[in-house]
């Protein structure tokens, strides 16, 4: 931390102000959770580009991308999550406390959500900037396939996603033009992915080209491709571009810290977890199938769900478990397994007859795992013997008897 810089507290510190984090934002709030989003440049993310979204529920004659998000900034806002426009410069995420940097402010958080989302990787070619998005180039096929019904229209790429996504768009679009930078015949997807393309009449293909210019008055309608092997420039009007080649998430900053495929993309359990406890990921930030607003909703609810959850487990065990006074027993058991339930009676022996110099904890793993892990327990049935603020033993499955627990506890 630099000296001289504010410092702020929060329960939860959001990275990323796109659907997952708004969403994320949203249940945190709603939990009665201080939280902050961060935001580097504009609420809403990708999806604020584009012009209509058909295919998120409730919205059956669709909505613009920029209005959806200004509904769920509202949403957000409403449940008092507080907004930062700032880019965030670095990030502490081991330990109880997290610590996110911004050029002023550092915040101090019990838990941080990364959904720094990230962009689709452009070609560099001449007038590429001023096509984006809504005005010609596009990068989601599901999103726009409807919008250019009739029309012609342009894939860059070979690989999976490009072919895929190109077979797709010929249920709506005139006509399908693939560039391909290989020769004839050679493309970087799958070999039934490439054969359908191949036989399907509304695909045509430029073999050994790359883009060289996007053209228009104020939106696209020709693209310059040149051909690697001849230099030859050839204009083709269409009436939009899809490019399909990559995508980078932003996660420059966590490298080092949080788990990461080849990709840069963040590694996540089902709960959204990354490998640091206390740090969850959401959106296209992680490795995902399908990346649309649908999608990163799920993923921004599960986020700050798992969110909630992971503080109250965390004052359970600082409150309740390794607070000091008595001398505790934490039973960890599992409400659908019958060897634990057995076990149930004992530990209301246990307290009746020795309440007066021990407590005993009960903590159902069906419910709540987190709390599991931090007393480092793999298993349950299992009695954990707890000293002031320290855990002194375990005992596990068939071990677990009167005398052992009472042994443990001398």
């Amino acid at each position: 931390m630099t000296r001289g810089k504010k410092i702020e507290q929060y329960d939860v510190v959001i990275i990323g102000g796109g659907a997952a984090g708004l969403t994320a934002g949203i249940y945190c709030g709603r939990a009665r959770l201080k939280t902050l989003l961060i935001e580097k440049s504009l609420v809403g993310g990708l999806a604020t580009y584009t012009n209509e979204i058909e295919n998120y529920p409730g919205f059956p004659e669709g909505i613009g991308g920029t209005e959806l998000m200004n509904l769920f900034h509202k949403q957000a806002k409403r449940f008092g999550v507080d907004f930062k426009l700032t880019d965030v410069k670095g990030v502490k995420l081991e330990g109880e406390t997290k610590v996110v940097e911004t050029f002023r402010t550092d915040y101090h958080c019990k838990v941080v959500i990364v959904a720094s989302g990230g962009k689709p990787r452009l070609t560099g070619a001449k007038g590429e900037e001023a096509f984006l998005y809504d005005k010609g180039i596009s990068f989601c096929a599901t999103c726009d396939a409807a919008a250019n019904t009739g029309k012609t229209v342009m894939v860059v790429g070979s690989g999976d996603a490009a072919i895929e996504e190109g077979i797709f768009l010929t249920k709506f679009a005139k006509k399908v033009i693939v560039s391909v930078m290989h020769d004839t015949g050679v493309m970087d997807c799958n070999e039934i992915a490439k054969n359908q393309a191949l036989s399907n009449p509304k695909m045509e293909f430029i073999w050994n080209t790359m883009v060289e210019e996007f053209k228009g008055d104020g939106r696209l309608d020709c693209v310059a491709l040149r051909n690697v092997k001849t230099g030859e420039i050839i204009d083709v009007p269409v009436d939009s571009c899809f490019l399909f080649i990559g995508y980078l998430p932003n996660t420059e900053i966590f490298k080092g810290q949080l788990n990461m495929n080849r990709a840069g993309y963040l590694l996540v359990n089902e709960r959204m977890e990354t490998n640091i406890p206390g740090v969850f990921a959401a959106g296209d930030v992680c490795d995902k199938f399908l990346k649309q607003v649908s999608t990163a909703v799920g993923d921004g609810a599960i986020a700050g769900y798992s969110a909630e959850k992971y503080i109250a487990e965390s004052e359970i065990v600082e409150h309740q478990i390794l607070c000091g006074g008595k001398p505790k027993v934490v039973y960890i058991w599992n409400a659908v397994q019958p060897e634990s339930r057995e076990l149930l009676p004992l530990f209301e022996q246990l307290e009746q007859e020795h309440g007066h110099r021990l407590e005993v904890v009960r903590v159902d793993v069906y419910k709540s795992q987190g709390i599991a892990r931090r007393l480092e327990v793999e298993a349950a049935p299992c009695a954990v013997i707890v000293k002031g603020q320290k855990v002194e033993q375990r005992i596990a499955g068939s071990d677990i008897t009167k005398e052992t627990i009472l042994k443990a506890l001398e």
